[in-house]
């Protein structure tokens, strides 16, 4: 970004503009209690190099995430990035590039994207894929208006309560000028932490756009998919497996075998570190069928006119992008950057290099889960079927955020306390573990929360 100064022949242009009170009407717009009555006292400024001196100074005292041990997830998984991602993505003709419109100056974009959907199809199992959303939440949103738009005389949306609570809110957020219901299926928070499906089985023929359900699920149970998503077929709606940890697919069913008919979720897990708000990338797959209502992009693979193989946007024109009325989605941001780098990181480790990481993730988190389980005081909360997050349940009367921050201050960052999603789990952590978390640092977390129980 250029250093562009205002010169004080700038700022007198801009007051003789707009007036003498120009300055006064900005200045009633602060509280009169907040506003100074004495000089600022400002010291001389730095010269640039004394400036970054100082600046990198501050930064030094800033704990990196290096320095911590972390077994938070809820959402957003830390893995491994391959420096090979960096290096690919970095390159100028994709770190540079933009919305690929126009497709004979836009190949290798277009490729790109189609490499990337051509991978979600793989590891979802579905037909087709579009080439990205924003994030998880907003994806799984976009499948549900898809789904309403599929089943027009719908009028309610089900949603199982164990689907990630951002999710769902963005889910109620995207609905809420419509005439759709949005309903959250309770859910068991003892042992089963499966969703009751009751309300399905009474809902009208006919009534239900989709039902929403998460695999693994917020609390980190591998629910029956299946059940679900034929129940709710059987009512006339479709079903949505929404995914918000996509190395699972690699060990697990994918949902295209769950039964769903739109897969969605969260693939920030390849290619994106963690980082404070992003980058994520939603992803979208969906069967063949349904395609012409896929919101996004989608890049098609074709032959030109010399016959050699090509690239282009396709069963969509650009208007549906940028024409709020033919849209199906107002959603058009270039994602190509984050879907670059979940292809790049996807097609480094191929299919076997993909199960064995996810296996060395199911590993390590069975192995904690044993370790605290062995403890008195400690049990497993739910069921399990666990892929790399589980939910670990305290004795009556354990203060959960005692026991994170006491965890923080030996930097490991414990997990996360099921209390802010629902105070009926106020004894209840949920805890994720991957590839990053050495046996070390599983063994300190251990030790450190079978001390803090014991004690209790």
């Amino acid at each position: 970004m250029p250093y562009i100064p205002h010169t004080d022949e700038d700022l007198m242009q801009m007051l003789n503009r707009f007036g003498p009170e120009y300055l006064e009407n900005l200045r009633n717009l602060i509280p009169e209690e907040l506003r100074s009555t004495r000089a600022l006292e400002i010291p001389r400024g730095l010269s640039e190099q004394d400036l970054v001196k100082h600046v990198s100074a501050l930064a030094s005292e800033n704990a990196t995430v290096e320095e911590y041990a972390s077994f938070l997830g809820a959402g957003a998984y830390n893995h491994y990035v391959p420096s090979l991602v960096r290096h690919l993505a970095g390159r100028s003709e994709f770190y540079t590039s933009y919305t690929p419109y126009q497709p004979e100056i836009s190949q290798g974009t277009l490729q790109a994207l189609f490499e990337y959907q051509t991978l979600i199809c793989q590891l979802t199992g579905m037909d087709v894929s579009n080439a990205s959303l924003y994030d998880g939440a907003s994806a799984t949103a976009e499948a549900v208006l898809m789904a309403c738009r599929l089943r027009k005389k719908a009028t309610k949306v089900m949603v199982s309560g164990t689907v990630h609570p951002e999710y769902i809110e963005t889910i109620k957020t995207y609905l809420s000028a419509s005439e759709i219901e949005v309903e959250v299926l309770g859910y068991s928070t003892r042992k089963g932490g499966e969703t009751f499906l009751t309300k399905i089985e009474e809902a009208e023929d006919g009534s239900i756009a989709c039902l929403v359900a998460q695999c693994p699920n917020f609390l980190g149970v591998i629910e029956n998919l299946n059940t679900m998503h034929e129940l709710v077929r059987s009512k006339g709606g479709l079903g949505i497996t929404v995914v918000t940890e996509p190395l699972s697919m690699a060990l697990i069913k994918p949902p295209s075998e769950l039964g769903a008919d739109i897969a969605v979720g969260e693939a920030a897990s390849f290619g994106s570190p963690l980082g404070y708000g992003g980058p994520y990338l939603g992803f979208m797959a969906t069967r063949d069928e349904f395609v012409r209502q896929m919101p996004g992009r989608i890049a098609g693979e074709t032959k030109d006119a010399d016959g050699k193989r090509s690239f282009c946007l396709t069963l969509a024109t650009r208007e549906q992008h940028i024409r709020r009325d033919r849209a199906t989605s107002n959603i058009c941001t270039n994602q190509g950057l984050s879907a670059l780098q979940a292809a790049i990181h996807m097609a480094a480790l191929g299919r076997d290099a993909l199960k064995h990481l996810a296996g060395l993730n199911f590993s390590k988190a069975y192995y904690l889960k044993n370790r605290l389980t062995s403890a008195s005081g400690i049990y497993m909360a739910f069921t399990p079927h666990f892929f790399n997050e589980f939910t670990i349940r305290f004795s009556r009367g354990v203060d959960v955020d005692a026991i994170l921050d006491a965890l923080m201050e030996d930097k490991i960052i414990g997990g996360f306390n099921l209390k802010r999603i629902n105070p009926e789990l106020n004894c209840h952590l949920l805890i994720n573990v991957t590839e990053l978390n050495s046996r070390e640092d599983i063994d300190r977390l251990a030790d450190k929360i079978i001390e803090l129980t014991e004690k209790k």
